[in-house]
């Protein structure tokens, strides 16, 4: 994986971008991604159904992988079966 790289899901309509990333294997709804979205799609695993948001980045717990969501979806997104969660905002500094 490379910054830049565009991933498709395999089981909704979820794309995403890779900002950040080493070699892991991004999943959605519980199946893996890949350059490009098969003709039939698969089923969603109800375990990563809780779907992905446009403009949203999305993180792994240690931060070594950032991905940005180009196209919502019904799937989760997940490396090795663990759930990614969404990147917080930085706080804008005061104008005192």
């Amino acid at each position: 994986m490379k910054p830049g790289t565009k991933l498709k899901s395999a089981v909704c309509d979820t794309e995403v971008m890779i900002i950040r990333g080493s070699d892991v294997v991004v999943e959605c709804g519980g199946k893996p991604m890949a350059d490009e979205r098969p003709a039939d799609l698969a089923d969603v695993d109800p375990a990563f159904a809780e779907g992905t948001n446009i403009g949203k980045r999305y993180v792994d717990d240690a931060g070594t992988v950032e991905l940005l969501c180009t196209k919502a979806g019904k799937g989760s997104l997940s490396i090795a079966g663990v759930a990614l969660k969404t990147k917080d905002a930085k706080p804008l500094p005061s104008s005192d």
